[in-house]
């Protein structure tokens, strides 16, 4: 089953990946600019409408609630419905894993509760819905995320930097697996119900297993090498992004997975260190030898 596909946000990065998925299964898809198109009139015509929209954090108070306003005024009394990237911020510290949709949402800190309000919001309003959740970003692209600008800084070096505690588990997302995953329960769409939180479990990784997956990427080791939180800390006062930042920083000390779920049964997953190869190559980084499959950063690398 296809149709038509209205992607907002297609310059992001779970809204570009969208819209490759969903002309790859041969959907016809309307990526929207903001400025010219009208979300309503394209809603209208649209079996499914992919908000890829998200701001920067600093931006989520003031942006998050209004740009779910204007999803939901759109698509109501029309057919469409809508996909909408969710995370695990929403559970907050104190919520059991593995997470799956009846898991609570009890997040105290700031940028979780904007999450849990936009999405009980998406539940309330009775339009179709589906909440396709997953950990951290892993992109083909260097999009200034945690792990292309952060985590593989240094791994010409031979380091991954690592945010928090390297033998706790955490959750990850190949970007183009998420996204065919999205094609997938748009496809399924109308046996659903009206709304749907679907976890995406993707992979679930230590620090110290990240690394030995990348080592086995690049072709040389690769080692464990803890990040410094002082300067955010320090910073923190005054810059909005770092205390932002902080504020999240319990999930790379927090053991956490997601669950699997019997709607994607059938999906086939890329292995996890062709995902990788292909991340860290579009972050910049290039085969120096492909005799040594040494790894240099090259420099296209943005930072």
């Amino acid at each position: 089953m296809t149709g038509t596909a209205l992607i907002l946000g297609p310059t992001g990065r779970f809204g570009w990946n969208a819209m490759q998925a969903f002309q790859t299964a041969g959907w016809t898809v309307h990526p929207f600019c903001r400025g010219q198109d009208d979300l309503k009139t394209l809603a209208a015509t649209a079996d499914v409408v992919v908000n890829g929209w998200n701001p920067l954090y600093t931006d989520w108070a003031s942006n998050v609630p209004q740009l779910t306003e204007d999803v939901i005024a759109a698509v109501q009394g029309a057919e469409a419905t809508v996909i909408v990237p969710g995370n695990v911020y929403v559970f907050g510290p104190d919520v059991p894993s593995p997470w799956n949709p009846d898991s609570p949402h009890r997040a105290t800190n700031p940028l979780g509760r904007i999450r849990c309000a936009m999405e009980q919001r998406y539940r309330e309003a009775g339009v179709r819905t589906i909440v396709l959740r997953a950990g951290d970003f892993l992109d083909t692209r260097a999009s200034g995320n945690w792990f292309d600008r952060i985590m593989i800084k240094s791994l010409h070096k031979g380091i991954l930097t690592y945010p928090g505690d390297p033998a706790a588990s955490h959750a990850w997302a190949f970007l183009p697996d998420l996204a065919r995953a999205a094609v997938t329960l748009a496809e399924k769409r109308h046996d659903l119900p009206i709304f749907s939180d679907v976890p995406f479990s993707g992979y679930t990784l230590t620090g110290q297993q990240l690394a030995q997956h990348l080592s086995i990427a690049t072709g040389q080791p690769i080692h464990v090498r803890p990040m410094a939180w002082w300067p955010i800390r320090a910073l923190s006062p005054v810059w909005t992004m770092g205390r932002c930042l902080a504020e999240m920083r319990y999930l790379w000390d927090l053991p956490h997975r997601l669950d699997n779920t019997p709607l994607l049964s059938d999906f086939n997953p890329t292995p996890v260190d062709e995902a990788l190869r292909q991340t860290i190559q579009g972050a910049g980084f290039a085969a120096r030898s492909t005799q040594t499959k040494r790894w240099r950063l090259a420099s296209t690398t943005s930072s």
